[in-house]
């Protein structure tokens, strides 16, 4: 019997909707006027699973088969306060939330010489919980490097691109450079961040424009979808193959000359032999 906890409580093959009751824990019946209530408990404990209700004398009114027990399948809609959001705590003006990975493509881009940290997250990593205060002290005493949260709940197809497999964990780019760097790291070993922070902060002038993903990871993000075909990326690969076909065509002609001045000199000795 499938059972909505989110408004109340139903019973398929019965018309009748149960009241939630104030506290949330374990499913009981009422033997006084039949309906289902809790006793406190945490409701995560019956998250998705079969639980099982004794037989009662109620039940006749329910019109279902004598039985010792019967099943409940209950499903409960969790909604995290803003107050649990850590993720979301203390951020400083340089640090911006990534909501797709057209956003983070054009986020690079756009950065120009600047540094950019990208801090891959899950809500459910408790090292990434643990290290977030650290990375927005960071941030709010390196006003000029730009910090770029993902998280990996919500973006997981383009983290599987990126080949993010642990986290937290951490991209450093720069202008034409690209990735500068990349890494894992807890509040244990912050210092690896730090260090990374300190060689790469500096402001220097990058020549060319600025790179941002590897060409191979856009490529792998536009085969499923996630960032147009018509990104920024686009216009400059195909000036990039347009300029490897014209140096194989200008390569192309360079050895059919030679080869044609080879075979000019060939002919140009057999000729002085037969002179002589």
């Amino acid at each position: 019997m499938a059972c909505s906890l989110k408004t109340g409580l139903s019973v398929s093959g019965s018309n009748q909707t149960f009241p939630r009751s104030k506290t949330k824990g374990v499913l009981q019946l009422s033997p006084s006027n039949h309906y289902l209530q809790f006793t406190d408990s945490h409701s995560k404990d019956f998250l998705g699973k079969p639980m099982f209700v004794a037989d009662h004398k109620g039940l006749r009114d329910w019109n279902s088969k004598p039985s010792s027990k019967f099943a409940i399948h209950a499903q409960s809609s969790i909604c995290v306060s803003k107050a649990l959001r850590w993720w979301e705590k203390t951020l400083k003006p340089n640090m911006i939330e990534i909501q797709s990975a057209q956003e983070l493509v054009d986020s690079l881009l756009g950065a120009g010489d600047r540094l950019v940290v990208v801090d891959f997250y899950s809500p459910g990593c408790g090292g990434c919980k643990a290290l977030h205060p650290k990375i927005c002290q960071l941030a709010e005493s390196n006003p000029n490097v730009i910090f770029l949260k993902v998280n990996y709940e919500e973006l997981k197809k383009m983290c599987h691109c990126l080949h993010i497999h642990v986290l937290p964990f951490f991209r450093f780019y720069r202008g034409a450079e690209g990735r500068l760097c990349s890494f894992s790291c807890t509040n244990a070993t912050i210092k690896k961040f730090k260090d990374a922070l300190a060689k790469h902060g500096t402001d220097r002038c990058n020549l060319g424009p600025t790179k941002g993903l590897d060409e191979s990871e856009l490529l792998s993000l536009a085969s499923i979808g996630e960032i147009s075909i018509n990104s920024p990326f686009s216009s400059t690969k195909e000036e990039k193959m347009e300029d490897l076909v014209l140096k194989n065509i200008d390569l192309i002609g360079a050895l059919g000359k030679a080869s044609n001045d080879k075979m000019g000199l060939e002919e140009e000795k057999k000729g002085a032999m037969l002179l002589a």
